[in-house]
Protein backbone atom coordinates (compact mmCIF):
# COMPACT_ATOMS: atom_id res chain seq x y z
CA UNK A 1 0.00 0.00 0.00
CA UNK A 2 1.12 3.50 -0.81
CA UNK A 3 -0.33 6.26 1.38
CA UNK A 4 -0.62 9.77 -0.03
CA UNK A 5 -1.29 12.93 1.98
CA UNK A 6 -1.82 16.30 0.32
CA UNK A 7 -1.38 19.75 1.81
CA UNK A 8 -1.10 23.36 0.70
CA UNK A 9 -4.61 24.13 -0.45
CA UNK A 10 -6.46 27.25 0.59
CA UNK A 11 -8.18 30.42 -0.52
CA UNK A 12 -6.38 32.73 -2.93
CA UNK A 13 -7.35 35.63 -5.14
CA UNK A 14 -7.35 35.33 -8.89
CA UNK A 15 -3.85 35.82 -10.24
CA UNK A 16 -2.28 34.43 -7.10
CA UNK A 17 -0.22 31.31 -6.51
CA UNK A 18 -0.31 28.20 -4.37
CA UNK A 19 1.98 25.21 -4.02
CA UNK A 20 0.46 21.85 -3.24
CA UNK A 21 2.47 19.03 -1.73
CA UNK A 22 1.79 15.31 -1.63
CA UNK A 23 3.86 13.13 0.68
CA UNK A 24 3.99 9.40 0.04
CA UNK A 25 4.71 6.60 2.46
CA UNK A 26 4.51 2.85 2.63
CA UNK A 27 6.28 1.86 -0.57
CA UNK A 28 9.16 2.87 -2.78
CA UNK A 29 8.03 6.26 -3.99
CA UNK A 30 10.46 6.57 -6.86
CA UNK A 31 8.94 3.56 -8.62
CA UNK A 32 5.63 5.33 -9.20
CA UNK A 33 4.37 7.80 -11.73
CA UNK A 34 2.67 10.63 -9.89
CA UNK A 35 -0.30 12.66 -11.00
CA UNK A 36 -2.49 15.50 -9.84
CA UNK A 37 -6.21 15.50 -10.54
CA UNK A 38 -8.98 17.88 -9.58
CA UNK A 39 -12.72 17.78 -9.15
CA UNK A 40 -14.92 20.84 -9.12
CA UNK A 41 -18.45 20.74 -7.66
CA UNK A 42 -20.84 19.01 -10.02
CA UNK A 43 -18.08 17.96 -12.39
CA UNK A 44 -16.12 14.81 -13.02
CA UNK A 45 -12.59 14.41 -11.79
CA UNK A 46 -10.11 15.58 -14.41
CA UNK A 47 -6.42 15.19 -15.09
CA UNK A 48 -4.19 18.15 -14.25
CA UNK A 49 -0.56 17.05 -14.43
CA UNK A 50 1.68 14.00 -14.15
CA UNK A 51 5.34 13.11 -13.93
CA UNK A 52 7.04 9.91 -15.00
CA UNK A 53 9.17 7.98 -12.53
CA UNK A 54 11.43 6.66 -15.27
CA UNK A 55 12.18 9.71 -17.39
CA UNK A 56 11.03 12.63 -15.28
CA UNK A 57 8.87 13.75 -18.18
CA UNK A 58 5.91 15.92 -17.32
CA UNK A 59 2.43 16.15 -18.81
CA UNK A 60 -0.23 18.80 -18.39
CA UNK A 61 -3.81 19.37 -19.33
CA UNK A 62 -4.33 22.18 -21.81
CA UNK A 63 -6.20 24.20 -19.21
CA UNK A 64 -3.18 24.50 -16.90
CA UNK A 65 -0.25 24.32 -19.32
CA UNK A 66 2.05 27.28 -18.82
CA UNK A 67 0.59 28.10 -15.40
CA UNK A 68 1.12 24.94 -13.34
CA UNK A 69 4.33 22.99 -12.78
CA UNK A 70 4.60 19.47 -11.39
CA UNK A 71 7.82 18.36 -9.77
CA UNK A 72 8.98 15.64 -7.44
CA UNK A 73 11.63 14.97 -4.83
CA UNK A 74 12.35 11.29 -4.51
CA UNK A 75 14.55 12.04 -1.51
CA UNK A 76 11.56 13.54 0.29
CA UNK A 77 8.94 11.15 -1.16
CA UNK A 78 7.04 14.23 -2.26
CA UNK A 79 5.40 15.51 -5.42
CA UNK A 80 4.55 19.18 -5.80
CA UNK A 81 2.15 21.20 -7.89
CA UNK A 82 3.11 24.83 -8.25
CA UNK A 83 0.07 26.78 -9.40
CA UNK A 84 0.52 30.31 -10.73
CA UNK A 85 -1.86 32.79 -12.32
CA UNK A 86 -4.78 31.05 -10.68
CA UNK A 87 -8.25 31.56 -12.08
CA UNK A 88 -11.67 31.09 -10.45
CA UNK A 89 -12.21 28.09 -12.72
CA UNK A 90 -9.26 26.38 -11.02
CA UNK A 91 -11.39 26.06 -7.89
CA UNK A 92 -11.62 22.36 -7.04
CA UNK A 93 -10.47 19.61 -4.72
CA UNK A 94 -6.98 18.64 -5.83
CA UNK A 95 -5.87 15.06 -5.29
CA UNK A 96 -2.58 13.36 -5.95
CA UNK A 97 -2.40 9.82 -7.24
CA UNK A 98 0.19 7.18 -8.05
CA UNK A 99 0.48 4.39 -10.56
CA UNK A 100 3.16 1.93 -11.48
CA UNK A 101 4.14 1.00 -15.01
CA UNK A 102 3.60 3.38 -17.89
CA UNK A 103 2.61 6.94 -17.15
CA UNK A 104 -0.98 7.79 -17.99
CA UNK A 105 -3.35 10.73 -17.82
CA UNK A 106 -6.45 8.59 -17.33
CA UNK A 107 -8.05 8.76 -13.92
CA UNK A 108 -9.01 5.12 -13.56
CA UNK A 109 -5.49 3.91 -14.41
CA UNK A 110 -4.16 5.21 -11.09
CA UNK A 111 -3.87 2.80 -8.18
CA UNK A 112 -3.43 4.98 -5.11
CA UNK A 113 -5.16 8.20 -4.17
CA UNK A 114 -4.86 10.80 -1.45
CA UNK A 115 -7.76 12.47 0.35
CA UNK A 116 -7.49 15.74 -1.52
CA UNK A 117 -7.00 19.37 -0.61
CA UNK A 118 -9.40 22.21 -1.39
CA UNK A 119 -8.25 25.08 -3.60
CA UNK A 120 -10.57 28.06 -3.86
CA UNK A 121 -9.81 30.97 -6.17
CA UNK A 122 -11.85 34.11 -5.65
CA UNK A 123 -12.49 36.64 -8.41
Amino acid sequence: QLQLVESGGGLVQAGGSLRLSCVASGRTFNLYNMGWFRQAPGKEREFVAATSWTTGSTYYSDSVKGRFTISRSNAKNTVYLQMNSLKPEDTAVYTCAAKSGVIDTTTHKYDYWGQGTQVTVSS
